[in-house]
C-alpha cells in the first residue's frame, strides 16, 4: 500500500483574496489568485501530493469546506484574510478535519494595523507565515509536506 497516492492537500483563502493582482499590489504584489493557485498545484505535484483550492468570501461556506475536509485532505494551507483577526467560527472549524495547519500572510500582519496583530487561527496551526508576499504559500506547501513526511516515518 506504500504506492499509494496520499490524499491531497488543501489550499484556503479568504475574503478579498480573489482581487489578488488589482488589489494594493504595493502590499500584497502583482500575481493573480490564478497564478498562486496554478504555482502551488505545481509546487504540491512536485511534493507528490495532489492539491485542492478554493477561495470564498463567505465564512459559511469556508466552514462548510472544512467539514467537508475532514478524511479527504492530509493538511491545509489556509490564508484567512480578514477572518484571521475576527473569526472564532473559523477557528473552531479548522480543527475538526484534525490535519496539519499553515497560517499564510502575504504581508506581515505585525506591521500593520494594531487590530491585525492577534490572530485567532494561530492556536490552532502548526505553523505561521507572514510578510514573505505570495512565497510563503510555497513555502507552506513544503512545510506541510515535511511534516507530514516526518509524521510517515514515525508511524
Amino acid at each position: 500500500m506504500a504506492d499509494m497516492e496520499p490524499p491531497p492537500l488543501l489550499l484556503l483563502n479568504g475574503p478579498n483574496l480573489n482581487t489578488l493582482g488589482l488589489r494594493q499590489p504595493d502590499v500584497y504584489g502583482s500575481k493573480t489568485l490564478a497564478e498562486v493557485v496554478r504555482d502551488a498545484e505545481r509546487i504540491a505535484a512536485e511534493l507528490g501530493y495532489g492539491l485542492r483550492a478554493a477561495q470564498t468570501n463567505h465564512e459559511g461556506e469556508m466552514i462548510d469546506w472544512l467539514h467537508e475536509a475532514r478524511g479527504q485532505v492530509s493538511g491545509i494551507v489556509i490564508n484567512p484574510g480578514g477572518w484571521t483577526h475576527t473569526s472564532v467560527a473559523l477557528a473552531d472549524a479548522l480543527v475538526i478535519p484534525e490535519v496539519p495547519i499553515v497560517e499564510v500572510h502575504i504581508s506581515n500582519i505585525h506591521r500593520r494595523e494594531p487590530f491585525r496583530h492577534h490572530s485567532y487561527v494561530s492556536p490552532v496551526a502548526h505553523g505561521v507565515i507572514a510578510g514573505l508576499g505570495v512565497r510563503g504559500y510555497e513555502y507552506a506547501l513544503r512545510y506541510l509536506a515535511d511534516l507530514l513526511a516526518r509524521a510517515d516515518e514515525a508511524e
